[in-house]
């Protein structure tokens, strides 16, 4: 089949639009972030650029249709006619967009039927979609007719109805990013998935917004305020104004657990950090007063705090420390004494009040009044009472139970069962459960006296977003919610992360403060939300449905695209259960069956999570089948695009896979820098820092109505061999120019390799044995490793460095973007400030390079190497593996035990024992310095020790510790007389890992220093 190339599949000007998908995670005001939480939801700005390029063909290609060529010469004309001719526009392009409109106005216009405008028009196409990328331009009417214009003309061109528009489904379609940016481009969308609450957010953004705009608006901001001023009535004696009638703003809770030390039984709030607000200056935190008579622990407020004042808190690492008796409560006792108390939350002790500030002062403390605790105490009768006489089909407060999780797949992130918080209702104190489920018999009010007076479909519009604000205030308000001590909001959500931890001092907002995370603040996001995407005027279609059984009929849209699960990453369904049992009670009555379950359907959930028997095999299955179905809706021309991003091989090999036997043909990659810098699963690991879009077409004869008899194209496993490494040749400069190095680009390689691969049904080698993709996808990671070692030592002869020196340049190359090996794994993204629970056992790299098993195999095998034999360099702990931090291969490199063995003599050097170069590490030290101890590994017996210093990675380490210790003039020593300098592989490969030891750690620094010596020690 001959078709021309769509622009995603020649050239995308990545780099652009990542730094408006970087910036648009920090726009709050109109996103659709704000409506409503969603996990891993993609940024606007990448989905909006990306179905443009997929839906555009590219007019340089030959098979271009020449209407699209000419009909394309005119909108673009207009279009910088239009932009030169504003200065507001003018500034809305990047310097070098600008530039080439302004080419374009002086070389006297643009002309389609010229041949050599062809490449030109290709150009000014990727520029204008960088450009419409940027949040800014978004709703720009020059922008908006243009893209529509360029999206008609293309349907047409491509052999589309006149008058109709191009379909763009996404089956998983979550909260509705893709279908929406389809819709504003001019497109018609299909939006389906098979979780309610996801359904729910698509309806309201592409249904009710489009449909009644401003008035939808209007209403909310009109009801909300009825229902905050009747909730205030009912509420406001639980949140108590201070004596100078100041508002407090929220409330700052810790759970206790009773110390089992011989004698003691004293009350120890569990508080992780003692800082209230963590300032360079005016910093405000807690003193711990322990009280040995009345076996209690109580808390002074520190003003003008400075850390040599601040204590450590009481628990760690899930084990409580007593401030009265110095006993330390064991983590299992701590959640023993938690799991008869459903979680501590309705027994946990008020701490400090955060009160208003004065203007541009800083944040306000004071401890907890009698009138605060009296509160508090009355809530917890009026909730027992009202549960007591409620009448209501549905419970007063959401009784469903929380997530099981446990195992190794997407269940990993629920812990709170360990702590007997088995239903909902454990996760808020009587004071939160109240108020929200006062305000969640408010809403239903609403959408009652609205459809007495009003068209009954607004009324279930506006009900529905007024429920969704509740979703919002409960996401600000439950125990499981952070103080940020260190800036920002001062509440940090439930979803500070995809997860429900145990949250041990938490913070508590007043829903009627007047600073924010309140009922006003749930509100005004949802208004502002509906008016940013109320001028587009269509509308899409949603359905409820499941990617593995799509509603639609065969052939019947232009595009596929879709964000589909990531392996084990979210497990959606689980999260959003969350929500699901307060929509359940505010949602009106048409919204009945889709939310008559208990909690959000799971069977059929596309996700790896063992402890619901859901392994690899179901993942892949699964996924499979959605792909099939995608790929029956498509048409035979169409085009795919398949957001994936994981940092596990067998992620990546389940998705591929699946793709592949769902009859498509990989045609492309491009990774989008969608993920924000620092977040926590980016912390010490391979973490991705992009999210890799998979472009694909519809594979010939891969119709799911084939017949069994058909045509299969079958590859020949030596051709394909022999294309691979010249497509990874040709890809990999573009990647480095645009910035992607590392994990990004290795999956990014994973589009031009699997072209190769994914074209054929199979490809059989000689002997008719067809190849798995996992063993095509070894030789992908061996052309990746060749390629990247290449421009790491800018083209120097790598087969000259040993196994050692090329398997760190890769790893370190592998890791470029994650934070330095010193950063603990439990630091936290969007202000978590820490404050989540460290499960005992758990993994927190303190030092050292983290890789999955399967990555860093797959790197050691790309180099020839065997990773399990590189003991001295690697620890391998279960499916995790470690590149040894240079301070901790010391005990190796100047060990007197391996010294005996041979002594360390640098490469033409003199044979001079560098344990004699650095003193302190001699033979009466007592060191256990044997390899076996660097390791978790041991060498069996037919293993020969390694030699310390046998190696240029050796040398260059040990120079580096030398310089680290002070070490000069023996390192002067090792490097001029020794000879290790002499050797010009040393200086090769000190400079590539200056360039791949993270900026701040001290190997950078300890590399540099010694490449500083290098001129004046005459080399």
């Amino acid at each position: 089949m001959t078709y021309p190339k769509r622009l995603i599949e020649v050239d995308l000007p990545i780099k652009r639009i990542s730094a408006h998908a970087r910036r648009e995670k920090s726009i709050r005001h109109g996103h659709i972030s704000t409506l409503h939480i969603w996990w891993a939801r993609r940024p606007l700005a990448a989905c909006r650029a990306v179905i443009c390029a997929a839906l555009w063909p590219d007019p340089a290609d030959p098979e271009c249709p020449q209407a699209f060529r000419d009909a394309a010469a005119e909108v673009l004309q207009t279009f910088v006619t239009e932009v030169t001719s504003s200065l507001a526009l003018a500034e809305s392009c990047s310097p070098q967009s600008y530039g080439n409109w302004q080419g374009v106005l002086k070389g006297g216009g643009l002309s389609a039927v010229r041949p050599e405008h062809q490449n030109l028009m290709r150009h000014l196409l990727l520029d204008f979609i960088a450009d419409f990328s940027n949040w800014d331009n978004a709703t720009k009417p020059a922008y908006l007719k243009a893209a529509r214009a360029l999206t008609q003309a293309a349907h047409e061109a491509l052999g589309g109805e006149p008058g109709t528009r191009p379909l763009v489904v996404d089956p998983f379609a979550g909260g509705g990013a893709i279908p929406l940016e389809a819709l504003r481009v001019g497109a018609d969308a299909f939006a389906s998935d098979l979780n309610p609450v996801a359904v729910l957010l698509n309806k309201v953004v592409l249904e009710y917004i489009p449909r009644y705009g401003q008035q939808l608006a209007d209403e909310v901001r009109k009801w909300g305020q009825w229902i905050k001023e009747e909730a205030e009535k009912e509420l406001a004696e639980f949140y108590p104004k201070d004596p100078d009638g100041a508002t407090p703003i929220a409330y700052l809770w810790a759970r206790t657990v009773r110390c089992e030390g011989p004698g003691c039984g004293a009350e120890v709030p569990l508080m992780r950090s003692l800082w209230l607000a963590n300032r360079p200056k005016n910093g405000i935190a807690l003193k711990i007063i322990p009280d040995p008579v009345e076996k209690r622990v109580d808390f002074e407020i520190l003003r003008d705090a400075k850390a040599k004042d601040v204590g450590d808190g009481t628990v760690a690492r899930g084990s409580a420390a007593c401030p009265v008796c110095g006993y330390t409560t064991s983590v299992a006792s701590v959640r023993r004494q938690f799991k008869v108390r459903s979680g501590g939350a309705a027994d946990a002790r008020l701490i400090a009040v955060r009160r208003p500030e004065p203007e541009g002062g800083e944040r306000s403390f004071r401890g907890a009044t009698d009138g605060d605790l009296f509160a508090i105490h009355r809530a917890v009768e009026v909730l027992d009472e009202q549960e007591r006489t409620d009448k209501s089909p549905l419970s007063f407060v959401p009784d469903e139970p929380t997530p099981l999780g446990g195992g190794k797949g997407a269940g990993r992130a629920f812990s709170q069962r360990n702590y007997g918080m088995d239903r909902f209702r454990d996760l808020f104190t009587p004071r939160q459960a109240l108020s929200l489920a006062r305000f969640a018999r408010l809403v239903p009010e609403v959408g009652k006296m609205l459809r007495s007076t009003a068209d009954p479909n607004l009324a279930d519009a506006v009900q529905t977003c007024l429920a969704l604000s509740l979703d919002r205030l409960a996401d600000f308000n439950s125990s499981l919610c952070t103080l940020n001590s260190t800036g920002g909001r001062g509440v940090l959500h439930t979803f500070a992360r995809p997860a429900l931890p145990m949250i041990w001092d938490f913070l508590e907002t007043n829903p009627f403060n007047d600073v924010g995370a309140n009922w006003d603040g749930c509100i005004n996001a949802l208004v502002e939300t509906i008016l940013a995407h109320c001028h587009g005027g269509a509308s899409a279609t949603v359905e409820s449905a499941s990617a593995i059984d799509h509603p639609l009929p065969d052939e019947a849209c232009a595009a596929v695209v879709t964000d589909p699960p990531y392996y084990d990453a979210v497990p959606y369904a689980d999260l959003s259960d969350f929500f699901y049992v307060w929509l359940r009670r505010t949602l009106p009555i048409v919204m009945a069956a889709a939310f008559s379950q208990a909690l959000t359907p799971k069977e059929d959930e596309c996700i790896l999570d063992d402890a619901k028997g859901k392994d690899q095999a179901y993942f892949r299955a699964t996924m499979c089948l959605a792909m099939a179905e995608a790929r029956r809706i498509t048409v035979p021309d169409g085009i795919g695009v398949v957001v994936f991003a994981h940092k596990t091989m067998a992620g990546w090999d389940a998705q591929l896979q699946a793709m592949i036997d769902g009859g498509w043909t990989v045609t492309g990659s491009w990774p989008i820098d969608t993920e924000r810098p620092g977040r926590l699963r980016a912390m010490g690991s391979a973490a991705l820092t992009s999210s890799i879009h998979l472009v694909c077409r519809p594979r010939p004869n891969s119709h799911t109505s084939t017949p069994p008899n058909a045509h299969t194209a079958v590859g020949d496993w030596r051709d394909v061999l022999h294309e691979l490494p010249r497509r990874i040749h040709d890809w990999m400069p573009r990647l480095a120019h645009e910035g992607v190095v590392g994990a990004d680009a290795i999956f990014a390689c994973l589009g031009p390799a699997l072209e190769v691969f994914s074209r054929y049904d199979r490809v059989e080698k000689a002997s008719g044995e067809a190849v798995p993709l996992r063993e095509y996808l070894e030789h992908v990671w061996a052309a990746v490793s060749k390629e990247a070692l290449d421009m790491v030592f800018h083209g120097a002869d790598t087969a000259g460095f040993e196994e050692d020196s090329r398997l760190t340049a890769m790893w370190l190359w592998t890791l470029a973007g994650a934070t330095s090996a010193g950063e603990s794994a439990a630091g936290t993204a969007d202000g978590a400030g820490g404050e989540h629970e460290e499960e005992e056992g758990s993994s927190v790299t303190s030092s050292g390079y983290s890789l999955e098993f399967d990555a860093a195999n797959n790197i050691a095998r790309g180099i020839g190497a065997d990773l399990t034999r590189m003991t001295t360099v690697v620890a391998v702990k279960g499916s995790d593996a470690r590149m040894l931090p240079v301070r901790e291969r010391s005990r190796f490199l100047f060990s007197s035990a391996a010294a005996e063995a041979e002594r360390p003599v640098a490469r033409g050097g003199k044979g001079r024992n560098l344990q004699m170069v650095l003193p302190g590490l001699g033979t009466d030290d007592a060191v256990d310095s044997s390899p076996a101890a660097v390791s978790p590994r041991s060498f069996t017996p037919t293993d020969t020790p390694p030699t310390p210093g046998a190696t240029t990675l050796d040398r260059v380490h040990q120079s580096m510790i030398l310089f680290g210790d002070g070490r000069s003039e023996a390192m002067r020593r090792f490097l001029v007389e020794d000879g290790a300098g002499a050797d010009a592989r040393f200086w090769s490969l000190a400079q590539a890992l200056s360039a791949l030891y993270p900026a701040g750690s001290e190997e950078k620094r300890w590399v540099d220093g010694v490449l500083a010596r290098k001129r004046g020690l005459g080399f």
